[in-house]
């Protein structure tokens, strides 16, 4: 069971199951709990070859036992995403942790994933279960419909769920408009219907200038 205690900390009650977590984001438990680091960015040979590929490193830990762990990540918001067969998307550096009944992967996202210097793959989360996500600042919940289609800076992206297509577009950047871009920004846009989870502010990235 997954609930805040508060809006940085993630408790996890556990009794027999394991979660999957970022490595090292584990800050304190209670009870009996075993830890095992696994390999790769998604379950099986094809997420452990993929991340090599692209470089982009997501290392995993699995924690089982009796009792309560709790997890940080450098004193990120941590957001709660309840899953009901659907699938998450997820920047891998914001991912926390992830319930036992849920699976991760990877997934071809192409240009945003170049132009972000993150590798070309985002990593999946899906079944039924909880995850967990980070943001730097509170994160915002955008709803995208047929109607209102969305587009979104790719240093702000965090995730996204539900029935939605995303193209790359060419751009203004805030850091293009003050002079800090190089070269020519990119932007997401996101259209169908869904969720897209956005932070209120760039990871430290080229934020989408190629």
């Amino acid at each position: 069971m997954f609930r805040l205690q508060d809006s940085k900390v993630l408790a996890v009650e556990m009794t027999g199951d394991a979660v999957k977590a970022k490595n090292g984001s584990m800050v304190a438990y209670d009870g009996q709990m075993a830890f095992k680091k696994l390999s790769g960015g998604g379950e099986g040979l094809r997420g452990m070859v993929t991340r090599r590929l692209t470089g982009e490193q997501m290392t995993v830990m699995e924690v089982k036992g009796h009792g309560i762990c709790w997890f940080a990540d450098r004193a990120s918001e941590i957001n709660l995403v309840g899953l009901q067969g659907d699938k998450l998307y997820v920047e891998s550096s914001n991912l926390l942790a992830t319930d036992a009944g849920l699976r991760t992967g990877t997934t071809f996202t192409g240009l945003r994933g170049a132009s972000q210097g993150n590798g070309l793959f985002t990593t999946t989360v899906e079944g039924h279960g909880q995850a967990a996500i980070t943001s730097d600042g509170p994160a915002v919940v955008l709803r995208v419909t047929p109607q209102y289609p969305l587009t979104v800076d790719p240093g702000a992206y965090v995730a996204h769920q539900g029935n939605l297509r995303q193209s790359f577009q060419a751009g203004v950047t805030f850091r293009t408009l003050i002079g800090e871009g190089g070269g020519e920004a990119f932007q997401i846009r996101f259209e169908g219907d869904g969720l897209v989870y956005i932070q209120p502010s760039e990871r430290n990235t080229i934020a989408g200038d190629v």
